[in-house]
């Protein structure tokens, strides 16, 4: 391991603009504009995973964007580790917003800035460089493939046929992703549990064109007016959501399980502090990182309608729309919310507007076993680079595809992530500390290292 640790420190530069080379590339997945990003930086991938190392990498094929396959097989009997992660990245609107130039990354105050610098481009890098130094000491003990997708982001719809038509060729013992974060560098975590999805689209129309408000204010439906009402009526006073039958599965925790996730160390008025907020709130009864980790969740995401640029325009709008999605614990069916949500919505909807609802994506919650040989090695890994044991900790965070792997290639998924709250993923001026990406390509060789140690 000094070996590898000394490649690392030598090479610290290196792996630096080797990220900020694949940072400039705009792989917004959610946006048919950079379609040719997509293929750009899927191809950059594969070219640079043969630098670090790969004996084969090609970019696959798929209904939507492609896939990055890489491998380097050591030895047929030893054990084989598949690296997955994601290429494409969130929009960056508003635009206004951002303090540098998105797609033009920068280090300042010890901290890496641009789209991608931590979701997922920063914490796929660190793979990538630790393989290139275990690959560049010969000290790597375990067949390593890759599998790099380009719509994480929108739901990974097309990996899922991707990963049944090549089950062999994805055939491994466990599967490792860093796309989640930790509770701090001082206290270090393993995510054990990720929240499931549900993501609607709404539609309200009322007359079949914009109305002047002054003429057909108070006698037509404003879409707009009833959109906000509709959307009001999905949580009550307490935060609950009022959908029938959306807690019918949820596994309430008994009193010990709740006094043993709270044991994990959090600060409310740090919490409040970081965000600028003056008071938190969800639902009643439970702790923030209870409402964040083991309680479902509903938000809007987006709403438009009528007139929004400057200026005024007195109109009554045709339609509104809205993006809502319901973050699940495990026992939810995202399918089956998707069926409530929507009968929901008709239901309450008033006659004097059309509605209509469609489903955009979703997947299954996931628990990792804190008892498999693959968490223990994660363990000692991070023991051996951060000096004490981490703790599990279940994210509100979503990465739907990871249910589908254990139910498509029945592998399961190590959740060993470096990202921080403070780097704002989806949001403007996105950012990853230095600290975190180097210690993630120091703690990775070490997880090889115990991993092919387990028996």
């Amino acid at each position: 391991m000094e070996q590898v640790k000394n490649y690392i420190e030598s090479h610290r530069e290196e792996f630096l603009r080797s990220l900020f080379e694949v940072l400039r590339i705009p792989s917004i997945s959610a946006q048919t504009e950079h379609k040719a990003d997509m293929v750009r930086c899927a191809e950059h991938l594969a070219k640079r995973l043969v630098e670090a190392g790969a004996d084969r990498a090609e970019v696959m094929p798929t209904e939507g964007n492609p896939v990055v396959y890489a491998e380097k097989m050591v030895d047929p009997k030893a054990k084989t580790v598949l690296v997955y992660g994601h290429y494409d990245v969130m929009p960056v609107d508003p635009r206004e917003e951002w303090n540098t130039e998105p797609f033009e990354p920068v280090v300042r105050d010890g901290r890496i800035w641009g789209r991608g610098a931590d979701d997922d481009k920063g914490q796929l890098f660190m793979h990538v460089a630790a393989f290139e130094a275990m690959c560049a000491t010969g000290t790597l003990p375990c067949n390593v493939k890759f599998m790099l997708e380009g719509e994480e982001e929108i739901g990974s719809a097309s990996l899922y046929g991707f990963c049944r038509k090549n089950k062999r060729l994805l055939k491994a013992d466990i599967i490792l992703v860093s796309d989640t974060s930790m509770i701090g560098l001082d206290t270090p975590s393993i995510t054990c549990g990720l929240r499931g999805l549900t993501y609607m689209e709404v539609e309200v129309t009322g007359p079949d064109k914009d109305l002047h408000s002054g003429l057909f204010g108070g006698a037509v439906a404003n879409p707009a007016n009833v959109l906000a009402r509709l959307i009001a009526g999905l949580t009550d006073e307490n935060g609950h959501i009022t959908i029938p039958g959306f807690y019918d599965d949820v596994r309430e925790l008994t009193p010990a399980e709740r006094r043993a996730f709270n044991r994990a160390p959090f600060s409310l008025a740090a919490y409040k502090r970081s965000l600028s907020l003056g008071d938190v709130e969800g639902e009643a009864g439970y702790t923030t990182i209870e409402r964040t980790g083991i309680r479902p969740s509903l938000d809007v995401n987006g709403i438009w309608g009528g007139y929004i640029e400057e200026g005024t325009k007195t109109v009554i709008p045709s339609k509104a729309s809205a993006k809502i999605s319901m973050r699940l614990v495990p026992n939810q069916d995202f399918r089956k919310i998707a069926r409530l949500f929507e009968k929901h919505f008709r239901t309450v909807a008033p006659r004097s507007v059309k509605v209509k609802v469609r489903f955009l994506h979703g997947g299954m919650p996931y628990v990792a076993p804190t008892d498999m040989p693959a968490y223990r090695a994660a363990e000692k890994a991070i023991v051996a680079t951060f000096g004490k044991k981490p703790l599990p900790f279940y994210s509100g965070g979503s990465i739907p595809i990871i249910s589908g792997f254990e139910s498509i290639l029945g592998i399961k998924s190590l959740l060993i992530g470096f990202g921080l709250a403070q780097d704002a993923i989806h949001s403007p001026n996105e950012s990853y500390g230095l600290d975190q990406f180097y210690r993630g390509i120091e703690t990775i060789p070490y997880f090889y290292k115990y991993f092919a140690e387990t028996k």
